[in-house]
């Protein structure tokens, strides 16, 4: 039997939107049944009545009554949550899509995909615990960055790893990110086509705009439009990468005058006021991939936004539906 539960706020949702929390923990639920549960008083916030609107705060409790309980839904997956369960929970809880050939998760921000210095705990390590019977190891075919949340498609098979990697190799795969930027660009869209090179600084490694025919330096290519914009201050972008280099995304919205939002390597505008109630963290989702399945057939999947953006969408007035218009043509 169900019973009336209570789950806190933890601190990476604080000032979500009450129905878009719900909206991530339970999204079997229909916005008329919560707004009825609102209504009635079955769902309560620190124990008083509260609206769908309402903003949340850490540490604030949520009243739960059993019409909710009883969905089966998987926990959101934050630094705190990450921390507290297994590996294969994690990867469970990750889990967009499956087949006998591969697996695409919903990858966090903060959860590194392979191992480096001070990393103790990543997706490459935690697939161990995804062995199938005869004992494969699951294997990475394409990383994003530690701090990017989204899209990571993984091989189940040694036959599956050399398709995908094929797949990636001749850029017979789409991908398309999400990102919020400092300002707006003055084209709605276009290319960015420069040459990236890599150097060691005191903060690590990074990627720097390079000269045509300086050595080492690898050409990139990427595409962009503008899907919508909260005034002149900050602009939600579609990126696509044409090229896959390291850093790519960062560094090409910095060259266009455009940097990233919470990016603590690219983010180069001094003074800039981060606004308020926004949490400083990398604002990129790899949102979508569509490619050729070694199972037969295409893969198209796309990757719900992980909670600080959810919270920074609620704060601008930004609607996810307006970014489901068919993406950019190369």
């Amino acid at each position: 039997m169900s019973l009336i539960q209570n789950k806190t706020i933890d601190s990476d949702e604080a000032g979500m939107r009450l129905d878009r929390w719900f909206k991530l923990h339970f999204p079997g639920l229909a916005f008329g049944q919560l707004q009825k549960l609102l209504r009635s008083g079955q769902i309560r916030l620190d124990g008083a009545r509260a609206k769908s609107d309402t903003r949340i705060a850490a540490g604030q409790s949520v009243r739960l009554p059993p019409q909710i309980t009883s969905m089966s839904v998987g926990q959101p997956l934050t630094k705190n949550t990450i921390r507290d369960r297994s590996d294969h929970d994690v990867l469970k809880s990750m889990l967009l899509y499956e087949d006998k050939k591969v697996y695409v998760f919903n990858k966090p921000a903060g959860l590194a995909v392979q191992g480096g210095s001070g990393v103790n705990r990543h997706v490459d390590s935690m697939l161990e615990s995804m062995r199938s019977q005869k004992g494969e190891k699951p294997r990475l075919v394409h990383r994003i960055d530690r701090d990017t949340s989204g899209i990571l498609v993984v091989a189940r098979t040694r036959g599956a790893a050399a398709d995908l990697t094929a797949a990636f190799r001749h850029r017979d795969t789409e991908k398309t990110y999400w990102a919020i930027c400092k300002g707006v660009p003055r084209k709605r869209e276009g290319h960015i086509s420069t040459y990236l090179l890599k150097e060691r600084t005191l903060d690590g490694d990074k990627m720097r705009i390079a000269k045509h025919g300086e050595p080492d330096a690898d050409h990139a290519v990427s595409k962009y439009r503008v899907i919508d914009q909260a005034g002149q201050n900050l602009s939600w972008l579609e990126l696509q990468p044409v090229t896959g280099r390291t850093h790519q995304l960062r560094v090409h919205t910095m060259h266009l005058g455009n940097p990233i939002i919470g990016d603590p390597k690219y983010f180069d505008i001094e003074n800039w006021e981060f606004p308020g109630g926004i949490q400083k963290k990398l604002h990129l989702h790899a949102r979508r991939i569509r490619l050729p399945n070694p199972s037969g057939g295409s893969l198209d999947v796309k990757a719900p936004l992980p909670p600080h953006m959810v919270q920074t969408f609620n704060l601008l007035g930004l609607d996810e539906s307006d970014g489901e218009q068919e993406t950019i043509e190369y």
